[in-house]
C-alpha cells in the first residue's frame, strides 16, 4: 500500500476502535442519548476515543455526527491536564487528525480551530465560573471523578450545552464511585460503556501490563484503576464514600490556623512508599477544613522536603508539621536546610495507624471536618483504609498526613489564631 493508502487507512477510526471506544447508537430508554460515559482502567483508550469523537463531531463523520458541531467544550481537572493530555498527548486530538485536517492549537487562548471553522475550548475543572456565559454544541469531560469542583463544574458546563439540534457530551474517566457519577449513570439519557486495562493490552508495553498486574490483580485499587470497577465501601473501614461526601463544601471558610503536615517516607527511591503531604486549617469556632493534598511518590529528601515547604509558603500556614518516627532529626535537618526559617512541629507516633485515625474519624462523623473541594487519592486510602493500617495494601501516606494535619489542630495546645481568608 502506498503512504496516503495507509494514512487513510489509520484514519478510520471505526476499523481500529474497540467496541467501548465507539458510542452506542441510543441510551436504554430507547432514544438517542445525552450523556456517554466510557468508564475504564487505566491505558483502556480512552482518550483515543474521546479524542476520534471529538474529532467526528467537529468534521461532521457520520455516523458519530449528522453535521459539524462548530463550538466544542473540552474540560479536564487541570488546565495543564487538557492541554498535555487531551489536546498535545500521544492519544490527543492533535495526534488523531490526518496532517490535512489538523485543527490549529493556540494555547495562548486555549482555542483548538479546524479549517471548517469549528473551534473547541480548553476549560480546567478548577475553575467552573470559566464555563458560566459560553456556549457550546458538544463537551467531552476528561476525568471528571477526580476534578476537585466537580459539581460546581458539571452545574456550569450543562447551562452551556445548548446550541444544535441534540448537545450532548462524553465523559472518559477512571471510575470513582462519587455522588456525580452514580447519579450520571442512572440518568434515562445517558449510555455508559466499560473496559479494564487488558481490553488496550496490544497497545501497551507487556512489562507494564505484567507489573501492575502482578502487584494489583485482586486488590480494591486493582479493580478501580486497572479493571474500572466503581468500588463501593469496605465493611470495616473507618469512612465511608457516603460520609467523604456529606463533609464536601466548595471552598473553606476564613481560618485561624493553618499546618502542613508530613509523613516522610522511611527510604527514597523507585521502591520507596509516598510522601504524605496535606494542609488543613481550623476556624475560630473550632470547623476542620482539608484544603490541599501535595503528596509526592518516590521522591528524595530535598524534593519532598522542597514541595512541603513551597506549600506552606503558599497558605502561610502557621507550621509544618513533620513525623519523625522513621527519620528521626533527620526529618527537620532537611527542611532547615530548604529554609531554617520554617516552624517545624515534631511529632511521634506512640500508637499505631489505626488508632490514631480513629478520634479523627470520629471528628468527621461528627460533622467537624470539611474537604474543601475534591482529593481523590486521599479519599481513596481513606475509605479503604482498614484495622491492618493499610489502605489496597500499602502504607496509607496521605491519610497518615490527614491524621497528623487534623490531629496538630485539634488534640494540642494552640497559639492564639489568628484569621485569614483563603
Amino acid at each position: 500500500m502506498s503512504r496516503a493508502e495507509l494514512e487513510l487507512l489509520f484514519a478510520r477510526w471505526d476499523v481500529f476502535a474497540h467496541d467501548h471506544q465507539v458510542a452506542p447508537k441510543l441510551a436504554p430508554n430507547g432514544q438517542p442519548w445525552l450523556t456517554w460515559l466510557l468508564i475504564g482502567g487505566r491505558g483502556a483508550g480512552k482518550t483515543r476515543a474521546g479524542a476520534e469523537w471529538v474529532r467526528a463531531q467537529a468534521l461532521g463523520i457520520p455516523p458519530l455526527a449528522d453535521a459539524p458541531v462548530t463550538n466544542i467544550a473540552l474540560v479536564g481537572e487541570t488546565e495543564h491536564d487538557v492541554r498535555e493530555v487531551v489536546i498535545e498527548g500521544v492519544s490527543g486530538l492533535l495526534a488523531v487528525h490526518r496532517r490535512d485536517e489538523r485543527p490549529v492549537w493556540t494555547s495562548s487562548r486555549r482555542r483548538l480551530e479546524w479549517s471548517n471553522g469549528a473551534v473547541a475550548y480548553a476549560f480546567s475543572a478548577e475553575d467552573p465560573e470559566s464555563l458560566r456565559g459560553p456556549q457550546f454544541g458538544c463537551a467531552w469531560s476528561d476525568e471528571m471523578a477526580k476534578w476537585r469542583y466537580a459539581e460546581a463544574t458539571f452545574d456550569m458546563l450543562q447551562f452551556g450545552l445548548r446550541l444544535g439540534h441534540q448537545p450532548r457530551q462524553l465523559i472518559t474517566t477512571t471510575p470513582r464511585p462519587t455522588a456525580l457519577i452514580k447519579r450520571l449513570m442512572l440518568e434515562p439519557t445517558s449510555v455508559v460503556t466499560r473496559a479494564g486495562t487488558e481490553a488496550n493490552a496490544y497497545h501497551l508495553a507487556p512489562t507494564f501490563l505484567k507489573g501492575v498486574l502482578a502487584r494489583y490483580r485482586d486488590t480494591r485499587l486493582g479493580r478501580q484503576e486497572l479493571d474500572g470497577e466503581i468500588i463501593e465501601d469496605r465493611p470495616d473501614a473507618l469512612w465511608s464514600r457516603a460520609l467523604v461526601e456529606s463533609c464536601r463544601v466548595s471552598e473553606a471558610q476564613p481560618l485561624a490556623r493553618i499546618v502542613v503536615a508530613v509523613d516522610p517516607p522511611a527510604s527514597s527511591g523507585k521502591r520507596a512508599d509516598a510522601c504524605g503531604i496535606v494542609a488543613a486549617g481550623i476556624t475560630g469556632e473550632g470547623a476542620i477544613y482539608v484544603i490541599a493534598d501535595e503528596t509526592v511518590s518516590q521522591a528524595t529528601p530535598a524534593v519532598w522536603a522542597l514541595r512541603a515547604i513551597a506549600l506552606w509558603r503558599r497558605l502561610e500556614a502557621d507550621a509544618l508539621v513533620a513525623e519523625v518516627n522513621q527519620g528521626g532529626e533527620m526529618v527537620r535537618s532537611v527542611i532547615n536546610e530548604v529554609d531554617a526559617s520554617v516552624p517545624v512541629v515534631s511529632v511521634r507516633a506512640s500508637r499505631g495507624k489505626w488508632l490514631r485515625a480513629e478520634p479523627v474519624a470520629t471528628l468527621y462523623e461528627q460533622g467537624r471536618v470539611k474537604h474543601a473541594g475534591m482529593f481523590s487519592a486521599l479519599e481513596d486510602e481513606m475509605c479503604d483504609f482498614g484495622p491492618s493500617g493499610l489502605s489496597s495494601g500499602r502504607s496509607p501516606d496521605r491519610l497518615d498526613a490527614l491524621v497528623w494535619a487534623i490531629a496538630s489542630l485539634t488534640f494540642t495546645t494552640r497559639a492564639a489564631p489568628r484569621v485569614r481568608g483563603l
